[in-house]
């Protein structure tokens, strides 16, 4: 398995921290401005307000996407979803580690 190391990627102004696979980094930051541009454009819509209504229509739209675009083969299904939950478990860490680091 590979080694972890810390990596920081900015989302809409904030900083998160999170460890990532060494092999998987540049991945992770591509992920990370894709998901950046993505809620800016929502948030530039005018329509959403709030940092987190932005985030859930964000993934919402992705979520739609990976259901109904191209069809995979079961394999590639199951490989995107297992890199989606890391990178959840990954956010949700960092999110709790900001909100501990913010309430100190």
């Amino acid at each position: 398995m590979a080694e972890s190391k810390p990596v920081s990627i900015h989302i809409m102004g904030n900083e998160y921290h999170v460890a990532s696979p060494e092999d998987e980094v540049e991945k992770l930051e591509q992920a990370a401005r894709s998901l950046d541009k993505r809620m800016r454009e929502i948030k530039d819509s005018g329509r959403i307000m709030g940092l987190e209504r932005v985030a859930v229509m964000a993934a919402l739209n992705l979520s739609y996407e990976l259901m109904h675009g191209e069809r995979t083969s079961l394999e590639e299904t199951e490989e995107v979803n297992q890199r989606i939950k890391s990178l959840q478990q990954k956010v949700d860490l960092a999110l709790a580690s900001s909100a501990q680091s913010e309430l100190i």
